[in-house]
């Protein structure tokens, strides 16, 4: 029986120490539109990494679809267990550095030091998450950062974002693998979740609203459909079913330290410096869930939606140290998913009759924590085309969502030109430079008052 939510407060569940456990069909409701797009959009954007497991770390195709599907299990079991109403994704913008620190000499054709450089960096990151979890450190230190800092991290990532989409010879510029599926899939995905003028119609035509409902699934099944008439994608779809329990032991006898041994202690401190690099992302990404979820507060008083950064912090580092051992590739465990944050937010913000609480989206697009689209074949072989395409819809929603945030967060135009200079420097450098670019330009142009903490008058007023 679903347990029914008093009016103002947060959505029931099982309290474990800081956490709190919610269970499909008795603390959430099923929510057929948001399953349907987890399906389009999670799975092919699961998958994305498949070719990187392949060509840098030797596994075959089945190994490395068995590596995508642990990640995405923990991903998704993610908000059922900890309770933290984020969507939960990668920490993408690190997934270049990731890649350059394994194939640098030292490591490079040698999968056994790869895996274990992963293990480091996996293990690293989450003692990093943790400490500052278990601590209160990490919530303080998002509580403190001014708004103009919170917004060149944010809008650092929209540009970051932007950025990714259109480079030349990256899996995500689906305009030049395919410029006409590609192109239309991301607009109609774009229009469908922001445009004012459809909703406005979608209001008085019903047939609209229930297309509109279905999130971003219209825009990829259009785009397949396209791609496939135009040339642009191949289907070739393998009739059978992942072999389980095979692919799972030969991806652990060839990853997990358990088998292939542990890093050394030379290892763990060559990678420590980009763990504390990441850190800067999973904040920013952090920062820019909470400002997401405040604003959309405004529109469901019914549900009260918690944000504790003690506990995110602890979450994310438990799925690390799990990966870290079992499957590792660093920064597949990330806090926010932004470009689906902002869709499901999206939803949720229409009102209790559109959907009871936002952990029925998040669960729902999440398939319950159970990412059985995995095992089977013709799914996977089905989706595959669409990769491309699924990278760049997300990377496009996150560049769009961030940059309305970051521009809403400043009202004054020095710190708005100060915002812009650190989104810049996020974007173009290595995140510690661009954060010490960022702090240097806020301090220059908008004085050292603005890091001291606001008294509890000015943060009201503000909000």
């Amino acid at each position: 029986m679903l347990t029914k939510r008093p009016d103002g407060e947060v959505q029931p569940g099982v309290k474990w120490g800081p956490f709190i456990m919610r269970i499909p069909l008795i603390h959430l409701r099923f929510s057929l539109p948001d399953m349907l797009q987890g399906f389009a959009v999670a799975g092919a954007t699961g998958l994305a990494l498949v070719p990187y497991f392949m060509a840098l770390l030797g596994l075959n195709f089945e190994e490395a679809v068995m590596m995508a599907m642990f990640h995405s299990l923990l991903i998704s079991f993610s908000w059922m267990f900890f309770g933290d109403p984020y969507a939960p994704g990668w920490l993408t913008p690190a997934i270049p550095f990731v890649v350059a620190f394994i194939t640098a000499p030292a490591y490079m054709g040698d999968h056994t030091s790869q895996f274990q450089a992963m293990t480091a960096l996996s293990l690293n990151f989450a003692f990093i998450l943790i400490v500052l979890g278990a601590t209160g450190l990490g919530a303080k230190l998002i509580r403190v950062v001014p708004n103009v800092f919170k917004g060149g991290i944010i809008l650092g990532a929209a540009v970051a974002a932007f950025l990714r989409v259109t480079k030349d010879g990256d899996a995500a510029n689906v305009f030049q693998s395919a410029p006409i599926a590609g192109t239309l899939g991301v607009v109609i995905c774009l229009v469908f979740a922001f445009s004012k003028p459809l909703q406005a119609i979608a209001l008085k035509n019903r047939l609209l609203a229930v297309i509109l409902g279905f999130g971003l699934l219209p825009g990829f099944v259009i785009a397949g459909t396209v791609g496939y008439f135009t040339g642009e994608f191949n289907y070739n779809i393998r009739w059978e079913i992942l072999d389980v329990s095979g692919s799972a032991m030969s991806l652990w006898s060839k990853a997990s330290p358990f088998v292939i041994g542990w890093p050394s202690i030379d290892i763990f401190i060559s990678s420590f410096p980009l763990a504390l690099i990441t850190y800067i992302l999973f904040f920013g990404d952090v920062v820019t869930g909470n400002e997401m979820i405040e604003q959309a507060q405004k529109s469901r008083p019914d549900e009260k939606l918690e944000l504790n950064g003690s506990r995110a912090h602890m979450a994310t580092g438990i799925r690390n140290a799990i990966m870290g051992i079992i499957a590792p590739f660093f920064s597949t465990q990330g806090v926010l998913w932004t470009g689906i944050q902002v869709v499901l937010l999206k939803r949720w913000a229409q009102g209790r009759d559109k959907v009871d609480s936002i952990f029925d989206s998040i669960g729902s697009f999440y398939a319950f924590g159970l990412p059985f689209l995995f095992i089977l074949l013709p799914l996977v072989t089905l989706l595959e085309p669409l990769l491309p395409v699924a990278l760049a819809v997300t990377l496009i929603l996150t560049a769009f969502a961030c940059a309305t945030l970051a521009l809403s967060l400043v009202h004054d135009a020095t710190e708005r030109g100060a915002m812009v200079i650190t989104a810049m420097a996020f974007s173009v450098f290595e995140p510690w430079i661009g954060l010490l670019v960022g702090l240097i330009t806020i301090a220059a142009l908008c004085g050292i008052d603005v890091f001291k903490p606001s008294k509890p008058s000015e943060q009201s007023k503000e909000q």
